[in-house]
């Protein structure tokens, strides 16, 4: 049974609900009403501005009626009905528990013993049956990267597996580039070396979120693509060494890239960006594209490239990584604010081609969180 309780300054109210109190204070129970005055039934957009909401607004009484929490303001007089479920949902009276560096309950870290246990999907399957689509991109938002196999093997089919989710980023490389040997290179991208795992375009402000590879040739040996969970990696460090996290968090490093005609791009961000509450929310590492670090103080510097150093060890640290092979018609995508990827070296025997392109995380989530929303029957 629900209950609920009016503090004496009318500036709160508690409601027990499922063995917990919680507190809701009127400001915000007034702002996030769900009536047809304060939000639009068709979309949910609040149609009011706090301006709108009298700064005297108190709870002046509330009850527990048709299984819902009704709440009359003063001094306005109106009543609104709360759904309870939604409130639990929603509630912030409590204490956050998390220490610097957590991640999101549906954010799961790892290593190399994920394994062969990498999200994979067929092509058509993700493509025509929206619940296997809701379940790949789901683990894929989970992890950070996920594949997909038996896709055509044709020019341009990485925009078949954006439109899966999202959208594609155009930047200065196009809407897509290549990715194989090329005379006198714009970008060690396109050369048979090795690369160190890292995150791509750094020096853009914001980052594209999303990135696509596609294998359309894949004939030379090597050249295995592999990935590190870089919020693993930099949860790791933190237990390693907590000053050495803290530095990392704390200072901005610098990026930036100009290796084409009329492109100067440049970026001011931490390593290992956090949320005000100490939420693990991004990584950039990309050693090609780090410019001079000075927004470090002199006392700091040695300490931070301490740091720097032990990241990229970890990062490097084959306990880290997971490798696969892409074979034609074969694709990953991969949340290019967490995880870090990387590719073997290859040798110049035989042909190795790969399309990449750019997306965003905002679009995966959204067709993702839409997808949930369906009713099973919807789903198939």
């Amino acid at each position: 049974m629900a209950s609920v309780a009016i503090d004496p300054s009318g500036t709160f109210l508690s409601l027990g609900l499922a063995g917990k109190s919680l507190r809701f204070h009127a400001v915000w129970l007034r702002d996030n009403a769900w009536d047809p005055q304060t939000r639009s039934p068709g979309n949910g957009q609040r149609l009011i501005a706090l301006r709108e909401i009298d700064p005297r607004t108190r709870i002046a009484a509330a009850e527990i009626a048709a299984g819902k929490l009704r709440v009359t303001f003063a001094p306005q007089e109106r009543t609104i009905d709360y759904d309870l479920a939604w409130l639990e949902a929603n509630a912030y009276d409590r204490a956050s528990g998390n220490e610097i560096g957590w991640t999101a309950p549906d954010v799961e870290t790892w290593d190399a013993h994920l394994g062969a246990n990498i999200p994979v999907a067929k092509f058509d399957s993700v493509r025509s049956d929206l619940a296997a689509r809701r379940d790949w991109l789901a683990k894929v938002a989970r992890y950070g990267f996920g594949k997909l196999e038996n896709g055509p093997v044709e020019d341009g089919a990485l925009f078949d597996v954006v439109d899966l989710f999202g959208y594609v980023r155009e930047t200065n490389y196009g809407r897509h580039f290549e990715v194989r040997t090329e005379v006198n290179p714009t970008n060690l991208a396109y050369t048979g070396l090795g690369l160190q795992a890292h995150t791509d375009n750094p020096y853009r402000d914001p980052v594209p979120s999303v990135q696509v590879l596609y294998c359309l040739e894949s004939s030379a040996a090597g050249g295995e693509n592999m990935v590190v969970d870089g919020f693993r990696a930099a949860r790791r460090l933190r237990e390693e060494n907590a000053e050495w996290f803290d530095v990392l968090t704390s200072h901005c490093a610098r990026y930036e890239y100009a290796g084409e005609e009329g492109v100067a791009l440049r970026a001011r961000r931490p390593m290992i960006e956090l949320a005000p509450d100490g939420e693990l929310k991004a990584i950039r590492f990309n050693n090609r594209s780090f410019a001079a670090i000075t927004d470090v103080p002199f006392e700091a510097m040695e300490t931070y490239y301490a740091a720097y150093r032990r990241l990229g060890e970890i990062i490097d640290d084959p306990a880290m990584e997971v490798t696969f092979r892409l074979e034609p018609g074969e694709s990953f995508v991969v949340d290019n604010t967490r995880v870090l990827h990387a590719r073997k070296a290859y040798s110049g025997i035989g042909k190795r081609w790969l399309q990449g392109c750019y997306s965003d995380m905002d679009g995966l989530r959204s067709t993702l969180a839409w997808l949930e929303r369906l009713p099973p029957e919807a789903a198939q």
